[in-house]
Formats: C-alpha cells, structure tokens, sequence
C-alpha cells in the first residue's frame, strides 16, 4: 500500500517547479507538495517542526544558500538530519554526487531533458519513498 507522502520541493526554477506538479497530478498521486524556492525559504518551513516532510527533494544550483551549504545545515540538526533527503538536479558534475554521499543523501537523481522520462523518474523515486517504512 502507496502512502501519501508529505514531500518538500527545494527547487529555484519556476518551470521545474511546474513540472514537478504536473507530473504529480498526471501520475494521479495524493502526496502533499510544499514548495520552497531557495535553502533559506526552505529552512524557514522546516524551522517550524510541527510537521516536518516525509521527505525533501533537492536541487543543488540555487542562489542564497546553494543545495550543498543546505545538505550541511540540515544533517547538523538533531530533529532534521534523519529526513531522506533526494537530490534532484541536472548537475552530474561528480565532485557534487560524492560530496553530497558524504554529507548523508539518501539518493541522487539527475532530470532528464524529456519529459516521459523524467515522468518515469518521478514515479519510481516516489513509489519508492511511498512503501519505504519512513517512521
């Protein structure tokens, strides 16, 4: 059984953003997006820990505080570090995959430039997360 998942979107591009909903919405899913457009707006809703996401997807090239500085704040915070965190970003510049192992992801997924792919992409990454037992 699929659960509905509470899911934080860290993603800087409005179309990406869009993308994101529409592909939620196409597949059907129920699972709860909250947006954020950078690290700061994103540690802002995390900040709040009343209810905290399921899991966070990230992308690495943001201004303010870029995907990488973001990784470091949350996995240096009791209450946030234990939040699977999934990259999800067109960077598969190597040195940013094993930094951000090192930190503590719990995956790494590059988008593709098609939209059917990254459709099937979305839909295994959040089946995947959706019959994980999370708590």
């Amino acid at each position: 059984m699929m659960k509905a998942l509470n899911i934080l979107l860290i993603e800087d591009d409005t179309i990406e953003t869009m993308k994101f909903n529409r592909t939620i919405s196409s597949l059907k899913l129920e699972h709860n997006v909250t947006e954020a457009n950078n690290g700061e707006d994103a540690l802002k809703i995390l900040q709040k820990k009343d209810e905290l996401p399921d899991i966070i997807l990230l992308d690495l090239n943001m201004p303010k505080i870029n995907g990488i500085e973001f990784l470091n704040i949350l996995k240096n915070d009791d209450t946030l570090r234990h939040i699977p965190t999934v990259i999800l970003t067109t960077s598969n510049n190597q040195k940013d995959l094993l930094e951000c192992y090192k930190i503590g992801i719990a995956g790494y997924v590059l988008k593709p430039l098609k939209y059917e792919a990254y459709v099937s992409k979305i839909e295994k990454l959040l089946a995947y997360w959706s019959i994980n037992e999370l708590k």
